[in-house]
């Protein structure tokens, strides 16, 4: 190339590309998809290895970061969970190649996280073992910019209440024991709140059986992963899909007042930049972390008393947490509604003109010399 590039910009699981970087002397910067907690783990991890002796999820007291929210043992992400596997040397190394950027952009902004960002940026804190961070967020996929929908679900939501339907969705890798699914089936029925539930086959029936939905209908195949008579007795309340929906745009919906979520960071994004709180229910990968800061930090969600990956969590609290969000008018409902349309006002504000990650963006633009 006549004019080549100057910068390379690679996702942390490309990490191993800056090695190209370095070959042509292009600047190499790290994108972060989750937030800026989760950027600390993968940063101070390095130090936790040489410091810390057996398994974190052994550990009596939180795992400390400096400058930041301390980790508790059962929320450590997946790949730190077993110091003896691939997995977690693959992590570490990914987090030192984070440390030899020459910045990192994360998707978040500043007025959600400040405390932790600073510590990344402050050389006497974790900057000293980060490269400068950017927050440049929140970046979330535009409703329509993936193919596929229901028209008939978004006429169903078009004559629902202000705020009176909750979305349920586990994300696209998330799924439910049949065990489980049971209980939140009932647990919405028990709600008696307005639904939409994105449905996938269970990972697993209780006899070990795997489910396939073969050539019957959706309707047909949806009703054998649900309690008998559930789609009947829900029918005038509940809209029940098959694998997918565009999430973006029903989070958007004016019917929309809650989110049943497992908490992956860009659903989380999607549910606080339309201003609507959640159920969380995290599955893997750093969702617990997730749960943790949306609910005990940030003040947007609530949860089960048990980890779901733990324990049945039973339709009675199901129905309890469904509520809390959606109509109780106790000062914990209210406060979380509250909460979740500030953040969606901050969220607007950081992307304007004049607005944190605008202005970060606009840094990071000038050092890359464009």
């Amino acid at each position: 190339m006549t004019s080549p590039p100057s910068v390379l910009i690679a996702d942390i699981f490309s990490i191993e590309s800056f090695a190209v970087a370095d070959e042509f002397d292009m600047k190499k910067y790290a994108f972060v998809a989750s937030n800026a907690w989760f950027l600390a783990v993968m940063v101070y991890a390095q130090v936790w290895d040489r410091e810390i002796v057996g398994q974190y999820v052994d550990q009596k007291e939180p795992l400390q970061i400096p400058g930041c929210e301390s980790v508790r043992p059962c929320d450590v992400i997946d790949p730190l969970l077993d110091r003896t596997e691939q997995q977690y040397f693959e992590i570490l190394k990914l987090g030192m190649g984070i440390a030899s950027s020459d910045g990192v952009l994360v998707n978040t902004w500043d007025e959600l996280q400040d405390r932790t960002l600073a510590s990344l940026n402050d050389r006497n804190l974790l900057g000293k073992i980060s490269p400068p961070v950017y927050s440049i967020g929140p970046i979330v996929r535009q409703p329509g910019s993936k193919k596929g929908g229901s028209s008939e679900l978004f006429n169903w939501l078009s004559k629902q209440p202000s705020e009176s339907v909750i979305y349920v969705s586990f994300g696209s890798g998330g799924t439910l024991s049949f065990e489980q699914m049971t209980e939140v089936a009932h647990g919405l029925e028990m709600s008696r709140q307005r639904f939409v539930w994105v449905v996938r086959a269970p990972k697993v029936r209780s006899d070990g059986a795997f489910f396939t939905t073969g050539d019957e209908s959706e309707e047909q195949s949806l009703a054998k992963f649900l309690p008998e008579g559930f789609l009947e007795r829900t029918s005038e309340v509940g809209f029940v899909v098959s694998m997918w929906a565009d999430q973006t745009a029903v989070l958007g919906s004016p019917a929309v007042g809650g989110f049943f979520s497992h908490s992956g960071w860009n659903s989380a994004l999607e549910s606080i930049t339309n201003g609507v709180p959640m159920v969380v229910w995290p599955l893997y990968a750093e969702q617990r972390m997730n749960a943790t800061m949306l609910t005990e930090e940030i003040g947007v969600g609530v949860r089960s008393k048990e980890l779901p990956t733990n324990a049945l969590i039973e339709r009675e609290e199901i129905a309890a947490m469904v509520r809390k969000i959606m109509v109780e008018e106790d000062d914990e409902g209210k406060a979380i509604r509250a909460k979740a349309k500030e953040l969606q006002r901050s969220a607007a504000k950081a992307l304007g003109e004049g607005g944190s990650s605008h202005h970060n963006f606009a840094r990071v633009v000038k050092l890359f010399g464009c």
